[in-house]
């Protein structure tokens, strides 16, 4: 059945199935082509009569990952211009306003969709909260950096699609006063930029990182891939030059460039820069409810299949760490816990560490912190009891997710929790085989669904004691503190 809902820009027409409405391809800002590329997002222009929101819409341009990870995690491409469009799954009919879920993806800033059918968000409507997902630009058109465009274009195309969903969401059920923003690897980096954004202020209330910590660098670092490109395309490094180029010869060169490149080894890529404009350099701390984690053996998915935990011998962990800077006592911290573990599953334990688990245990503890000045890290207060006149500063809820895939041997790895958040366990089976416990799905779910609606996902919030909720099964559980030695190694 079709159903009809007006937005500011126009009537969409959207699909009612076993009591779910979706609504697909909705553009929220003016497609990235012609005048308007390389250049901040533009407003829609609106439309006369009913415009269909059937279909997902264009995908942002890109290259599919290249082999194995094209088999694990599969992109979808659409071609199109009206790339800049969201998807919107909420209840057919609801009497009151529903809290709202934004999803962003990830991808390394250069791959990725909302179209994808593991972000399908029929389980959300279900269970009571509006789920949208976005689509914003990708890889050099988003992340580039030029003299002569605006920084972060990619981030602007998310506070353009956030700014969307406080102006339009009610017509779809959801409360624009209650927006929770969410992302996994590069879509929590982003959100991490957002928590910081002034652009982004009071458009979510909640937000959830999945697998990303904060991560910017300088605009002459972030130039640094847009000077090879030029290079290698033989045109001047401005967003002028790369304009006069064909699209396919530009996605033909970036792939060449940092198709092989990927969070845990490195190489060249995009990256959010520090602009005093979207992104400041002295941000203040964030104010929202913060849910945030990541997966026991993040590096799996890019070391197993690649076949590169088995190619690491001892002279190259022992050249990486010399690479990364890393002291000796670290690596022999993490050798003495894993006495038969191989050169590479030590380097693979040591760069999660280094890049994730570390990165996102000090920003719950610098909220620690924020929230009540004088709080000592070794102490016992409780960061999530009120202040003084009945309001509580923000909280920090700590996730793991510790379940191990039997696929390829890839275990508790990186993006493998995503079919257990959005209970769409069927569309995640490249990552988690057909087997994978539906049990755990309900839990992890269901936790989302919580914070999302009242910004508590049922466990301790962060305080001295480091409470972690670790997802596994059987046997979900909180675990105070796990593994803190080898993180105070880092120190």
């Amino acid at each position: 059945m079709d159903i009809i809902t007006a937005t500011r820009h126009g009537k969409v027409r959207g699909r009612v199935d076993r009591s779910i409405a979706s609504y697909l391809g909705i553009p929220y800002a003016a497609a990235p082509f012609g005048v308007h590329r390389f250049r901040a997002p533009a407003p829609v222009e609106p439309w006369e009569g009913i415009r269909d929101a059937l279909e997902f819409g264009p995908t942002a341009p890109q290259r599919p990952y290249r082999p194995p990870l094209d088999r694990l995690i599969p992109d979808v491409d659409i071609p199109g211009e009206e790339c800049l469009n969201l998807n919107v799954w909420a209840p057919q009919a609801v009497g009151r306003p529903l809290p709202v879920l934004v999803w962003i993806h990830g991808g390394s800033l250069r791959n990725g969709s909302a179209a994808m059918p593991l972000y399908d968000g029929r389980a959300f409507a279900r269970d009571g909260v509006v789920l949208v997902s976005v689509n914003y630009r990708l890889g050099v058109e988003g992340f580039g950096v030029f003299p002569d465009a605006p920084d972060n274009r990619g981030l602007l195309d998310q506070i353009a699609a956030l700014t969307w969903v406080r102006d339009n969401i009610a017509g779809f059920g959801g409360d624009p006063g209650c927006v929770t923003v969410c992302g996994e690897s590069a879509g929590a980096i982003s959100i991490a930029a957002l928590l910081t954004s002034p652009r982004a202020a009071g458009l979510f209330q909640r937000a959830i990182l999945q697998s990303g910590p904060p991560h910017t660098v300088t605009r002459a670092g972030g130039a640094k891939t847009v000077r090879a490109m030029a290079k290698a395309l033989r045109v001047p490094a401005t967003a002028e030059g790369f304009a006069g180029v064909d699209r396919e010869r530009l996605l033909d060169v970036q792939d060449e460039l940092v198709g092989r490149a990927d969070p845990v080894s490195g190489g060249p890529g995009f990256h959010i820069v520090v602009d005093d404009d979207v992104v400041p350099a002295d941000p203040p701390p964030p104010s929202v409810d913060l849910l945030l984690g990541c997966n026991r053996e993040e590096y799996r998915l890019w070391f197993v299949p690649s076949g590169a935990v088995e190619r690491v011998s001892r002279l190259t962990l022992r050249l990486a760490l010399l690479k990364f800077r890393i002291p000796g006592r670290v690596a022999r911290l993490y050798r003495a816990g894993r006495p038969d573990a191989k050169p590479g599953v030590i380097l693979g334990e040591m760069a999660t560490d280094l890049l994730l688990r570390g990165p996102l245990n000090r920003l719950a503890d610098s909220r620690l912190t924020d929230s009540l000045p004088g709080a000592s890290l070794s102490g016992d207060s409780q960061p999530s009891d009120p202040l003084p006149g009945g309001s509580r500063p923000a909280r920090t809820f700590f996730y793991e997710f510790a379940w191990r895939s039997p696929v390829l041997g890839l275990g508790a790895c990186h993006a493998l929790e995503i079919g257990f958040v959005f209970d769409n366990l069927r569309h995640g089976e490249a990552l988690s085989g057909p087997d994978a416990p539906q049990p755990l799905a309900d839990v992890m779910h269901r936790a989302w669904v919580d914070f999302a609606t009242s910004g508590d996902p049922g466990w301790t919030p962060w305080d001295t004691r480091r409470p972690v909720r670790v997802f596994d099964h059987p046997g979900t559980s909180t675990v105070l503190a796990p593994r803190q030695e080898e993180l105070r190694a880092w120190l």
